[in-house]
């Protein structure tokens, strides 16, 4: 006759009709565990919850401090297997258990939750030079295929771009004045200072020789008067240059800058419509219609750029060509009176002009500092 196997302890507590174990039960069952372990062992309060019957699934404990300790540590939470033939009756009959475990519960397997999902730098990374590395490869595409090889259109705003080619036409024929102005300023200038100095030489031979103080007199006064206005007219030609070389580099710059960016917004709008185009022309199926509507969102997006940046051009071009009149207007004005002045010898008349456009000539040497500056 086989020996009946003794039955454990734990597997004799009455539970309730719906699976939950009898309050006096349980309290009496717990604090009898509780005092058959030593209390120098540390254990932690473990509580075992599995529902089902007969599972062999794996139940969570909420492991927590041992009462009397003092410890505030909050709980933790793992997944084991139940070890014991009592943890595994008492789980397959839906009861909730307190047993000592030690604090070195090894996780087995179960899933494992995150309550927020950290972003990782470098997959961000990675997703913008995903993103530019497509966007350049559409838009080289669109240049050399389609545009440049004749297999595409381009979308064309034919007023807009005959405004940009006299935009930019204009500024090489201004920038070839400015070059021959100040190529002029230049000559000018070793003109002027030559004079002077032979305005010098005449004034010391007047001193030095009796016999011709009058005419070498007379020829020093002139040099020095021509180099005075020489250095009047040289003051105007350097402020019409001045104002010239803004409206060219600065002005007419930040247009073009400006129309540069139109012209890159234009190639990305035409190289996207050209990718909805083909997509469209082909099969609608359940794996195109998700691309059909990402292109539509990015052909949107783009078509709104576009839309923008041409409309920025045409504001800038408007603004451009009435600066661009009254700049000009004003600078030719000055130019002619200073050198029809010059030239006639009307020295009254080139002063006057340079206070008309409030023009100011700087000092022979007054931008050098003096010796007390110097130390």
């Amino acid at each position: 006759m086989a020996q009946e196997s003794p039955k454990n302890s734990a597997a004799e507590i009455p539970v309730t009709s719906n699976g939950q174990l009898e309050d006096s039960h349980e309290h009496s069952f717990n604090r009898d565990l509780k005092h058959s372990l030593p209390v120098e062992l540390g254990l932690s309060e473990t509580k075992i919850t599995s529902h089902g019957f007969d599972s062999t699934k794996e139940g969570v404990i909420e492991a927590g401090p041992f009462p009397g300790k003092g410890s505030s540590a909050s709980p933790k939470s793992s997944v084991i297997s139940p070890s014991s033939a009592a943890a595994s009756r008492l789980a397959g009959q839906g009861c909730d258990l307190f047993i000592p475990t030690g604090g070195r519960a090894q996780q087995k397997s179960g899933p494992v939750v995150l309550a927020d999902e950290v972003k990782n730098p470098a997959m961000e990374k990675l997703e913008l030079v995903r993103r530019w590395s497509l966007n350049t490869y559409k838009v080289s595409r669109q240049i050399f295929i389609s545009e440049k090889l004749g297999r595409g259109s381009r979308t064309v705003d034919l007023e807009l771009e005959a405004q940009i080619d006299i935009l930019r036409d204009n500024k090489k024929k201004y920038e070839n004045i400015l070059r021959l102005a100040q190529t002029l300023s230049t000559q000018l200038f070793q003109m002027v200072h030559t004079q002077r100095q032979l305005g010098d030489a005449f004034a010391d031979l007047s001193l030095k020789s009796l016999e011709l103080h009058e005419e070498f007199g007379y020829n020093a006064d002139t040099q020095k008067l021509l180099a005075k206005n020489g250095e009047t007219l040289l003051g105007a030609i350097n402020f019409f240059i001045a104002s010239v070389n803004t409206l060219v580099n600065k002005t007419i710059e930040d247009t073009l800058l400006t129309v540069k960016q139109y012209e890159s917004a234009r190639i990305e709008y035409d190289a996207y419509r050209t990718d909805l185009e083909e997509l469209n022309l082909g099969p609608r199926d359940a794996n195109t219609l998700p691309k059909i509507e990402q292109s539509q969102q990015l052909f949107q997006a783009h078509k709104e750029k576009y839309d923008k940046m041409r409309n920025d051009v045409s504001i800038k071009l408007k603004f451009l060509e009435e600066n661009k009149v009254k700049v000009l207007h004003n600078q030719l004005v000055l130019f002619h009176n200073a050198i029809a002045a010059y030239f006639a010898g009307n020295q009254k008349q080139l002063e006057q002009t340079l206070k008309q456009f409030h023009i100011k000539l700087k000092t022979p040497g007054a931008d050098a500092p003096s010796w007390l500056e110097e130390q």
